[in-house]
């Protein structure tokens, strides 16, 4: 039987307060041959801050096609690696895609030692709709690529959640009034879990107010969230019923549904309401 070689460990780390390392990751980086960090010296502070003398090497976005077919060979030899990030959880918005995709590709196994993100901890205090959301992650530092997008997006019915950068927030505030209206509920998440954290929510163009004013709301790590298009969502109703309603003449009413939600993505079960037993 072949050696199944070691593990590659991604491992959720702090977005401010070191305490929200979990037991489980102190330990995984504590018994790990060598940590690949995206800045070794942001991570050598919390391995400090932890006791834990792991050795860490570089794995950012100038590097990582050229070190990961290192590290899978390292892995190939049995030695267990992690993986991790500046901040919370990596590869969201982070380097590490490349590393993990060969190591699975390699048949090495990738185990998930999970922990802290900035886009679930905004939106569990963001108070926007949570069931269903897309993630951005950064837009387009360009202006007219990020206009661009954000008209893409601006029937999204799904709640939109961005990181962005502190210098480009006004600018980004604009553009998101332009593409979604001044009215269409937000929130901005800064410095979360961090001495000075804050959660504000308003209107695109309240936010827009409140960070012009206050220039610490300019300041730190910030998620910005917003409300998906509500009227996109009772226009795809609206148009889901329609089409419902001609198949259903020609169709048992569950099928009818099914199609309907396919074409208009309406919620099945809101045109089925009323259909007849499932």
């Amino acid at each position: 039987m072949s050696d199944p070689g070691g593990t590659l460990w991604v491992v959720a780390t702090p977005i401010g307060n070191l305490e929200d390392l979990s037991a489980r990751a102190r330990l995984v980086l504590a018994h790990v041959a060598a940590i690949a960090a995206e800045d070794t010296r942001h991570t050598r502070q919390l391995l400090m801050h932890c006791g834990i003398g792991t050795p860490l090497l570089a794995l950012h976005g100038h590097n990582e096609a050229a070190q990961t077919p290192v590290l899978v060979a390292r892995l190939q030899r049995g030695e267990d690696l992690a993986l991790v990030s500046d901040a919370g959880t990596p590869l969201l918005s982070d380097p590490g895609y490349l590393l993990v995709r060969a190591a699975r590709a390699a048949g090495l196994r990738v185990t998930p030692v999970p922990g802290p993100s900035a886009l679930v901890a905004a939106l569990s205090v963001a108070g926007l709709p949570c069931t269903r959301f897309v993630f951005e992650g950064f837009l387009p530092a360009a202006a007219g690529a990020r206009r661009n997008r954000l008209r893409e997006l601006a029937a999204e019915t799904r709640t939109l959640v961005f990181y962005e950068a502190p210098h480009r927030l006004l600018e980004t505030f604009d553009d998101l009034v332009a593409a979604f209206g001044a009215a269409r509920p937000a929130a901005l998440a800064r410095e979360l879990t961090k001495i000075h954290e804050t959660v504000l929510t308003d209107s695109l163009a309240g936010l827009r107010a409140r960070v012009q004013a206050d220039a610490d709301q300019r300041r730190g790590e910030i998620v910005l969230l917003v409300a998906g298009d509500d009227a996109a969502d009772a226009r795809a109703l609206a148009q889901g019923r329609r089409l419902f309603e001609r198949l259903r003449a020609e169709l048992p009413p569950a099928r009818a549904a099914r199609i309907a939600a396919e074409f208009t993505g309406a919620p099945r079960r809101a045109l089925y309401a009323g259909g007849g037993p499932d």
